[in-house]
């Protein structure tokens, strides 16, 4: 149980004490967390990356099937690297919720990466196996998962 403020006008911010009465600041980041949230940085700023050499082709008349299916995959494109740099950051500063996103586009990574393996391109596969399952396996050390378990406080009623 959390003590209650010194000032009872003065409600208790995000994280202000958990069960030990330790504040969330307080708590030391695991290195490993910081490898997580830069390895999905880089991930998201790869995305960032293609999407700006998808939009220079639609801007510059490379032929396409269907013009508005071209805007609407750059679209997600741009959504998804922001979506992912989102979770580098919130993951970076102790939340819970990442956790579950940082999985999520490992695996997907995952099932991109084998079948770019295979197919004849062995530093592409590489470039995106490596870095997943690091990713992966640091997801489930016991000092990630206690350190990302923030949860986002409740607005103040009034």
């Amino acid at each position: 149980m959390s003590r209650p403020p010194e000032n009872p006008r003065q409600a208790p911010g995000p994280g202000a004490g958990g069960p030990d009465g330790r504040r969330a600041r307080d708590v030391q980041r695991p290195a490993a967390v910081a490898v997580i949230a830069a390895i999905v940085a880089v991930e998201a700023t790869a995305l960032l990356t293609a999407a700006g050499w998808y939009g220079s082709q639609l801007i510059s008349g490379a032929p396409v099937l269907s013009f508005w299916g071209a805007v609407f995959t750059l679209g997600l494109l741009l959504g998804f690297a922001v979506w992912l740099l989102a979770v580098a950051r919130f993951l970076f500063r102790g939340y819970r919720w990442p956790r579950a996103g940082a999985l999520v586009v490992q695996l997907l990574v995952l099932t991109i990466g084998f079948p770019t393996l295979t197919g004849g391109y062995p530093l592409a596969g590489l470039a995106m196996l490596v870095p997943a399952a690091i990713v992966i396996v640091l997801l489930f050390d016991k000092r990630v998962i206690s350190f990302a378990s923030r949860t986002g406080g409740a607005p103040p009623a009034l």
